[in-house]
């Protein structure tokens, strides 16, 4: 992590309000929400915390709260006790109905009654598991968790990455073969490679590097943060990265994702910081990881961001092509452009990062039911009636909201 902030009035003042929205709404929120009487997952829980538990549910929405629940009671000792109380739900479900105990790693969905409902190895799916469990380890002592994360790691080493071209691969069937349609969701494409599923595999490998410090998670995310910034990243006409490619990297859109790309400007950083700290020396890759990270932070601020200080959703070379507003690139613009400023020391990220959390603050928490809004209009009002108007969904969890609050604690004093 970049030197810690210090002696900076409107950062103490940051990190004060994300500990309060994080100790005072995220997690209860989820606490009391997140699950049934029985410790299953909610199907979805909309605005107005009507439940409707007829949706499935998706391993991922499993490990990011695992993952929260777990940094969140190593962070807040104070606590701890109860918050292990609700990871513990989390953890159970990833190594017990999610869990594959023919082939290994996680399935994608189940049915409302528990029953596999999509049985693919989401490379996506894969990576936060290990993500949440190596989390839970570190906090726990939990030796299942640590053994299923690396047993994972293992799996993906063998059958989803690339290691001509460099990457990993985006989905394989249940036992680790090829599959037809490779896409994560309905918004993205069916290609053997994505920047998302690789940036999130980078993130995965990064905790579990600083976890464990083992070689092999080591040079598994040395390897993948050189291709990422080989492949991924692109420079013209402005640094962004290319989202879908195919087997030789080979771009298939031309769309910008701003949430992503202030997403991965911290999230590279990040890796080369777990690989300093594991012993890496390697000044070339530190100074290009190091360079891409701001030019990542400078280009969002300068193309996706609006005069409200919110991060728009999407856009192409020549400009936004999708104005809405959703919750996670905000919380990702705090910490991308608050990393900018601890590593550069750049006016205009400290300005932007306390502009992205003012405009979650006025328009993003929902101060009447909690949590937050998934989306907003450009003009900052709710988006209504679409599947993602929830509180919680297949995609709606506490990872992108607490992790930014968690991020904001550590990094100020």
């Amino acid at each position: 992590m970049p030197e810690i902030v210090v002696g900076d009035d409107a950062l103490t003042e940051l990190a004060r309000r994300a500990r309060a929205e994080l100790v005072d709404d995220i997690l209860p929120f989820w606490m009391k929400h997140g699950f049934d009487g029985a410790g299953w997952l909610r199907g979805a829980v909309l605005d107005d915390l009507e439940i409707d538990d007829s949706r499935p549910r998706h391993a991922v929405i499993a490990a990011r709260t695992l993952w929260t629940f777990a940094v969140a009671a190593r962070d807040l000792p104070e606590l701890r006790d109860e918050l292990l109380g609700t990871g513990a739900l989390a953890r159970d479900l990833l190594l017990g109905d999610f869990w594959d105990a023919t082939h290994g790693g996680v399935y994608w969905s189940l049915n409302p009654d528990r029953t596999v409902a999509e049985d693919r190895k989401q490379i996506y799916a894969q990576a936060f598991a290990i993500y949440g469990l190596t989390q839970w380890y570190e906090v726990t002592g939990d030796e299942e968790a640590h053994g299923a994360a690396w047993r994972m790691f293992e799996m993906l080493e063998a059958y989803a990455r690339d290691r001509v071209r460099g990457g990993y691969l985006e989905a394989l069937s249940r036992s680790w073969g090829p599959l037809g349609d490779t896409a994560l969701s309905a918004r993205d494409l069916s290609v053997p490679k994505s920047m998302n599923t690789n940036l999130h595999v980078l993130e995965a490998y990064t905790t579990l590097l600083r976890v464990t410090h083992e070689s092999r998670a080591q040079e598994a995310l040395q390897e993948l943060l050189a291709a990422a910034l080989e492949h991924i990243v692109e420079l013209a006409p402005f640094a962004h990265c290319n989202l879908f490619f195919d087997m030789e990297w080979t771009s298939q859109v031309d769309t910008v994702s701003y949430g992503h790309d202030i997403e991965a400007s911290w999230l590279l950083w990040d890796a080369w910081e777990a690989l300093a700290l594991a012993g890496v020396e390697d000044r070339a890759l530190e100074e290009r990881t190091r360079s891409i990270a701001l030019l990542l932070a400078e280009a969002v601020r300068a193309h996706g961001v609006d005069a409200d200080g919110a991060v728009m959703y999407e856009g192409a070379p020549n400009g936004v092509v999708n104005d809405t507003k959703h919750w996670w690139p905000q919380a990702e613009g705090v910490v991308g452009w608050l990393n900018a400023f601890q590593i550069a020391g750049r006016p205009e990220d400290h300005a932007a990062a306390l502009a992205a959390w003012a405009f979650i603050e006025d328009k993003v928490i929902d101060r009447e039911h909690g949590e937050w809004f998934a989306e907003l209009n450009r003009d900052g009002t709710v988006r209504r009636g679409i599947a993602e108007d929830v509180k919680i969904g297949p995609w709606k969890c506490p990872y992108h909201n607490a992790r930014a609050c968690l991020e904001v604690m550590r990094r100020v004093a």
